[in-house]
Parts: C-alpha cells; sequence; structure tokens
C-alpha cells in the first residue's frame, strides 16, 4: 500500500519535515519497532548457547539526539532544540523517508543490525553503540532529503 498521501501536504524542507509533529508520532513507532528486532537479533547471534532474546526497549531519546548531531543533521531540528526535540526530529525524518517507499522497514533493521556493537545490554554503554547505529542509518537515508533549509 502506497502511505505518500500523507507527506503531501509537508513542504520539500529540512525544518518543515524535521519537525513535523505528525511525523514524529508515526516515527516513534518505526524507531522503536526496528531497533527492538535489530537489537533482538544482535543479542541472540551474541548470546552464549544460541539463546533466542527478544526486547521491546524503547530507543532513548540520548540515542536519537546523539545519532543526529554525529550525522550533522541539526539543520533538520527547531532553533534551540533540547535532546527530546532532537529525538523528535530523527523520528519525524525517518517516518518521512519509510511514507515516501525510499526505504522499508527491512532495511532499517539491515541498517540498524549491521551498525551495531559492543555492549548494547547496559543502557550506559547502549547510548554511544546505538547512536552510532543510528547516525549510519541517518547518513544512508539523508539523500533522500531535501537540501533546501526553510
Amino acid at each position: 500500500m502506497d502511505f505518500g498521501f500523507l507527506v503531501e501536504n509537508i513542504p520539500e524542507t529540512k525544518k518543515a519535515i524535521g519537525t513535523d509533529k505528525g511525523l514524529a508520532k508515526i516515527g516513534d513507532g518505526i524507531v522503536n519497532f526496528t531497533y527492538s528486532l535489530a537489537k533482538s537479533i544482535y543479542l541472540s547471534k551474541k548470546s552464549s548457547g544460541n539463546k533466542l532474546i527478544r526486547t521491546g526497549e524503547k530507543v532513548s531519546k540520548n540515542i536519537l539526539a546523539k545519532a543526529l548531531k554525529d550525522a550533522e543533521m541539526k539543520s533538520f531540528a527547531k532553533n534551540r532544540a533540547d535532546s527530546h526535540d532532537l529525538a523528535n526530529t530523527v523520528e519525524a525524518v525517518i517516518a518521512y523517508v519509510w511514507l515516501k517507499r525510499y526505504i522499508s522497514i527491512e532495511e532499517i533493521v539491515i541498517i540498524l543490525l549491521n551498525n551495531l556493537s559492543g555492549n548494547i545490554i547496559h543502557r550506559i554503554r547502549e547510548v554511544d553503540n546505538a547512536a552510532k547505529a543510528f547516525t549510519h542509518l541517518l547518513l544512508e537515508i539523508k539523500k533522500y532529503l531535501p537540501e533546501k533549509e526553510l
């Protein structure tokens, strides 16, 4: 099914896409779902004895905010954005490229999975390791996003 009509009225600018609250709400579900899948696969493959591990934790705003900064995409966020705003921007951007069919759920999971490394069980260490995976995702989808600022 084509969901592109949901973004037809959004101007093709960085700020319009990155600050759209509706996109951020849709993106919240996509981000948490895809990361939960990638993390479950990663932990299952790394476990001793091939133990299956399924997790459904929400992605920390700190992970997403760090990824947006590291991908040099703060221009999509509102001015003077805090970490919550930056996380919403990541979610909005991911929803936008998914709704436009530039990337699939499976592709998002694969990019995250292929870029996860190290310890992601302990929440403090997970921030840096997961942020790297999301940075790779953002760099991959950046080519589908407009260059126009406003």
